[in-house]
C-alpha cells in the first residue's frame, strides 16, 4: 500500500500584499514598504493536507482568525504599523484551520503532524488548534524566535511559544541520493521516502520545502514563500522580501530539480494557481 493516499489544499482566508513583495523591482524593502500605494489581488493562504498511512499531515497551518478580530494580535507602535503596511488579511469565521479541514471531510483531531515551512504569521496561525499534534520546524528557523530583531523580521514569539505544543526541531542531513539532485540535504519525515523536507533558505534563514512522492502521481513540491507565483519562479524572478542571494540560490535548486523532473508540480503558499495545479496532478493518478 502506498503511504500517501491523498493530497488536498485548503485556504484559511486570503491576503493582499505589495506588488514588490511578489516580485523584486530593485528598490529597497523599507522604501517600497513605506511608500507603495498598491496591493495585489487577494491571494490564498494555503495549507497542504496529506493523508498519510501514519496519520494526517499538514504543510503549514494558515493564518489565525484572531489576527483580524483581536486588537492586540499584532505589535503596537511603529513595528505594528510596518506589519499593517506589509499585508492585509480577510479571514472569515469559516476560515479557521478546524473549519477548513472539516469542509473537506477531515477532523482536526486526526492531524498527526504539522510541518511549518517558516514562522511567519500566515504559516503558524493554526498552532493554537494543534496542541495534540507533532509540530515540525527546522532548527535554524526555531532559533530565529530568540534572535535580535525577530519581531521586525516577522517572527512573533507570543504566537509561537504557546503552552502545550509539541515542537520537533529537525536539521536536514547530507544524503547521497541521485534522485534528489541537485539537493544534497534532506530530512525523511517517516523514513519511507514519501515526505522529504528540503532546505530552501532565503525568505527566512530556516525555510523548508516539502517534497511529496507518491507512485503513479507527479511529484509535488510545496515551497512555502520561496515564490508567490510558479511562473515567476521558473524565470528566476524572486520576491522582494528575504535574503536575495539565498532566495536566488534556493530558486535555482528548485528550478534545476524541476528540469530533471519535468512532471514536478510546484505549490507555493500564496499562488492563486496552486489549487488548480494540484487538482490536475491528482487527476493524473494511475
Amino acid at each position: 500500500m502506498e503511504p500517501i493516499r491523498r493530497v488536498s489544499v485548503v485556504s484559511t482566508g486570503s491576503v493582499q500584499i505589495r506588488p514588490q513583495h511578489v516580485r523584486d523591482d530593485g528598490s529597497p524593502l523599507l522604501w517600497w514598504l513605506m511608500t507603495s500605494r498598491r496591493w495585489t489581488a487577494p491571494r490564498p493562504i494555503n495549507v497542504y493536507v496529506i493523508e498519510h498511512s501514519t496519520g494526517l499531515v499538514l504543510f503549514d497551518t494558515g493564518q489565525d482568525r484572531a489576527s483580524v478580530t483581536s486588537d492586540d494580535y499584532f505589535p503596537r507602535g511603529p513595528v505594528g504599523w510596518l506589519y499593517r503596511r506589509l499585508a492585509r488579511f480577510d479571514i472569515g469565521a469559516d476560515d479557521t484551520l478546524t473549519a477548513s479541514l472539516a469542509a473537506i471531510g477531515y477532523d482536526i483531531a486526526d492531524v498527526h503532524t504539522a510541518i511549518v515551512s517558516h514562522l511567519h504569521q500566515d504559516h503558524i496561525g493554526g498552532l493554537p488548534e494543534l496542541g495534540h499534534a507533532r509540530i515540525i520546524v527546522s532548527a535554524a528557523e526555531r532559533a530565529s524566535v530568540g534572535a535580535p530583531g525577530a519581531l521586525l523580521n516577522g517572527v512573533m514569539r507570543a504566537h509561537i511559544d504557546l503552552p502545550g505544543l509539541r515542537w520537533e526541531e529537525v536539521t536536514p542531513v547530507e544524503v547521497d541520493d541521485p534522485a534528489l539532485a541537485p539537493f544534497t540535504y534532506a530530512h525523511d519525515i517517516f523514513g519511507d521516502g514519501s515526505l522529504l523536507l528540503l532546505p530552501t533558505p532565503g525568505h527566512t534563514p530556516g525555510s523548508l520545502s516539502l517534497l511529496i512522492r507518491q507512485q503513479g502521481m507527479p511529484e509535488l513540491l510545496c515551497v512555502g514563500d520561496l515564490t508567490y507565483d510558479v511562473e515567476l519562479l521558473a524565470d528566476e524572478h524572486v520576491p522582494g522580501l528575504g535574503n536575495r542571494s539565498r532566495v536566488i540560490d534556493s530558486t535555482r535548486l528548485v528550478n534545476e530539480y524541476a528540469r530533471r523532473h519535468p512532471n514536478l508540480v510546484v505549490l507555493p503558499a500564496h499562488d492563486p494557481a496552486s489549487a488548480a495545479a494540484l487538482n490536475t496532478a491528482r487527476s493524473q493518478v494511475r
